[in-house]
């Protein structure tokens, strides 16, 4: 380890500027107590999830299993964290400009540009 104590990766407050640049509170994803949460707690989440810290008590071990699935969240801090993952993780939207053409959509458009409509306009 490197010197990473449980205490200090409670004080250090958590922000993901990337994703979050205006912090979780202002983001509309997360209720206040939520958003109190991840900012105290994730730090020692991160950590805990990149093998950075080890778990020493049942605390920690508890938020390693909800993290990973293997138990259910119980916490505002874990429900916080699980939360924050699945934001982060879901997949991006589509293009805001629509999907590309196909090639089916090139043949009915050269289809209906054949047809021609015989119109009578000398009455």
């Amino acid at each position: 380890m490197s010197g990473l104590t449980k205490q200090t990766l409670q004080t250090r407050l958590f922000s993901d500027p990337k994703n979050y640049p205006y912090g979780f509170s202002r983001s509309g994803d997360f209720s206040i107590a939520e958003s109190r949460a991840l900012a105290q707690y994730g730090s020692l989440f991160a950590a805990l999830m990149d093998g950075k810290y080890e778990p020493v008590d049942d605390e920690d071990k508890q938020y390693i299993a909800s993290a990973l699935g293997h138990a259910e969240a119980k916490t505002v801090q874990e429900k916080a964290w699980l939360k924050y993952q699945k934001r982060i993780n879901r997949p991006k939207c589509a293009s805001i400009y629509g999907k590309a053409k196909s090639i089916a959509d090139d043949e009915e458009i050269e289809a209906d540009s054949d047809d021609t409509l015989d119109l009578d306009l000398e009455s």
